[in-house]
C-alpha cells in the first residue's frame, strides 16, 4: 500500500480569508487520491495539512498570514481559567439547564481550508454541591467573618497609607480590631471611591472563600483542613495530600451529573471517508489509525461533528462544525478539550502517539491566535522543521509575521531532498524512479514542477509516495 498523489504546483495570489486580503495568499499543494497515515504524519511534520483530498502547504515567506504548524504536549496539559468556565458551563447546562450569560469563551470555527496555571478546586464545583450561607450554622458565619477581618487587616498594615500605631492590647474573641485605621473625608460626589459601600473583591478572593465554604459544608463540625492545619501541632504521621492540587482534564470533563440532569450528551466516534487509508496494526491504539468522526449528541439531536485524523504520532484535528443555536455552548473550545483528553487515553495504549495537532497558528491574525492558549504548546520551524516551544517564538512573531524559530544559524533541513531521481513516479500504470522516467519521457518542462515537488515532501516521503503523471 502506498500513497498515490497528484501534484497542482504553486497557487499565489489568491484570496486570503484571515486577512480579508484580495490576492495575498500563496501556497502549494497536490490531490491525494490516497495516502498512508506515516505519510501525512511526515507531510504534517514539515508544514503540510489537508482539507478533504487536497494537501496544502503556505509558501511562508510570501503568503500574506504565514501559517505555523502547532501542538500540544497533552501529557503536560493544564486547562487554564477559561478552559475551566467553559467545562463549568457544559455541566451546569446539562446538570440544570442554566445558560450562562456574558461573554462566550468561543473560539471561531476553522475554515476548512485551514500557562498551564496552578488549579482551583473550587473554580470548577461539583454542581450537585451549592454554597449557602444561609445553611450555615452561626457560629461558621462568625468565624468566616474574623477571618475576613484579620485578612483585611494584613493588607491594611501591608500598605502602611491609612494605619496608625496603636495599643494592641486587644481581647480574644472581643470583636475590637487589633488596629486603628484613620478614615479619609468621603470624596466629593463623582470623585473618588464611595465609602458607603463594600470595596470590590478580587475574584481570588472570593474562590478561596467558595473553598472555604464547600470545606465546611463537607465537615458538619464545620472544621475547615486549611485553619486546622494551622492550629494542630505538628504530627507524625505523613501529610496528606493537598486537596486543592490541580484537577486532571479528564476529572472536568467527566464530571458526575445529578440522576436527575435536564440534558444528556453522548459522544460517538465513527471511522469516515478522507484519503488516508485506515490501518489497525496490533501495536496500534484500539480504534486503529484513519481519520474519524467525534458526534456529539445532545437529548438524541446531533449538535456537532469534529473531523479528526489518528496518526502514528499525534491526534490531528482537522475541523469542526456544529449547530449555530448551541454556540453559548462554547463548543469550538469543549470540543479542544474533549480531543486532548482523547489524545491522552490513546497515549496510554499506543505511548508514541503523544501529541494533539491543532491545525495552523496565525500570530498576525487575531481572531486565529487562541490556539496559543492551549499550553504547553510548540510551534514548527518553517525552515529547519524542527519544533521549538511557542513562548520562543512569540517575541520574534511580534516583530515579524515570517520567522524562522530554529535560532541555530547552521541547521538546515534534514529531512531535505538531497536525490531527487528516486522520487518515485506512477506512469501508465508502472511504478519507476524519476531518474528512469525523464529518460523515457525527455520533457525538462517537468522538471522544476518535481524538483519543487521533492524539495516540498522531502526525501522520506519522495521515495515513499507514488507521484501521478499523465
Amino acid at each position: 500500500m502506498a500513497s498515490l498523489v497528484e501534484y497542482k504546483g504553486l497557487k499565489a495570489g489568491y484570496h486570503c480569508g484571515y486577512c480579508d486580503s484580495e490576492e495575498g495568499k500563496a501556497s502549494c499543494g497536490m490531490w491525494a487520491h490516497s495516502m498512508t497515515v506515516q505519510d501525512y504524519q511526515d507531510l504534517i511534520d514539515r508544514g503540510w495539512r489537508r482539507s478533504g483530498k487536497y494537501v496544502y502547504k503556505p509558501v511562508m515567506n510570501e503568503t500574506c498570514c504565514p501559517q505555523y504548524t502547532i501542538r500540544c504536549r497533552p501529557s503536560q496539559f493544564q486547562p487554564s481559567k477559561s478552559h475551566k468556565k467553559v467545562l463549568k458551563k457544559m455541566l451546569k447546562f446539562l446538570a440544570k439547564g442554566e445558560i450562562s450569560k456574558g461573554n462566550r469563551e468561543d473560539e471561531p470555527m476553522e475554515p476548512p481550508m485551514e500557562d498551564a496555571v496552578a488549579g482551583d478546586v473550587a473554580l470548577i464545583n461539583k454542581l450537585d454541591i451549592q454554597c449557602d450561607f444561609k445553611k450555615l450554622g452561626d457560629n461558621i458565619k462568625e468565624r468566616l467573618e474574623r477571618e475576613e477581618k484579620k485578612g483585611k487587616s494584613a493588607q491594611k498594615e501591608e500598605s502602611g497609607d491609612l494605619i496608625q500605631s496603636q495599643d494592641k492590647r486587644a481581647k480574644l474573641g472581643s470583636g475590637e480590631p487589633a488596629h486603628s485605621v484613620a478614615v479619609p473625608p468621603a470624596p466629593k460626589p463623582g470623585k473618588g471611591a464611595d465609602l458607603s459601600k463594600p470595596p470590590c473583591r478580587k475574584a481570588k478572593e472570593i474562590r478561596k472563600e467558595r473553598k472555604r465554604l464547600k470545606l465546611m459544608q463537607r465537615n458538619p463540625a464545620g472544621e475547615c483542613e486549611g485553619l486546622q492545619a494551622q492550629r494542630e501541632p505538628p504530627s507524625s504521621l505523613p501529610p496528606k495530600a493537598k486537596s486543592n492540587q490541580p484537577k486532571a482534564l479528564e476529572d472536568l470533563i467527566f464530571e458526575s451529573l445529578p440522576e436527575d440532569a435536564s440534558h444528556k450528551l453522548e459522544f460517538t466516534r465513527f471511522l469516515c471517508s478522507s484519503p488516508l487509508e485506515a490501518e489497525n496494526p496490533p501495536n496500534g491504539p484500539d480504534c486503529g489509525y484513519g481519520s474519524f468522526h467525534q458526534q456529539y449528541w445532545l437529548d438524541g439531536k446531533i449538535i456537532a461533528v469534529g473531523v479528526i485524523d489518528i496518526l502514528p504520532y499525534c491526534v490531528s484535528s482537522v475541523y469542526l462544525y456544529y449547530d449555530p443555536d448551541y454556540s453559548f455552548l462554547s463548543l469550538g473550545v469543549y470540543s479542544a478539550l474533549r480531543e486532548i483528553a482523547f489524545t491522552k487515553q490513546l497515549h496510554e495504549k499506543t505511548p508514541q502517539l503523544s501529541y494533539y495537532y491543532m491545525g495552523f497558528y496565525i500570530h498576525s491574525c487575531p481572531k486565529m491566535k487562541y490556539k496559543g492558549h492551549y499550553r504547553p504548546s510548540d510551534l514548527l520551524c518553517p525552515e529547519t522543521y524542527v519544533w521549538v516551544p511557542i513562548e520562543q517564538c512569540l517575541p520574534a512573531l511580534e516583530n515579524s509575521k515570517y520567522c524562522r524559530f530554529n535560532q541555530d544559524p547552521k541547521a538546515v533541513d534534514e529531512g531535505r531532498s538531497k536525490e531527487p531521481d528516486r522520487v518515485q513516479v506512477f506512469y501508465k500504470k508502472a511504478i519507476m524512479p524519476y531518474g528512469v522516467y525523464k529518460k523515457q519521457r525527455r520533457d525538462a518542462s517537468e522538471e522544476a514542477d518535481v524538483l519543487q515537488y521533492a524539495s516540498l515532501v522531502g526525501q522520506a516521503c519522495a521515495e515513499r509516495m507514488l507521484l501521478f503523471r499523465s
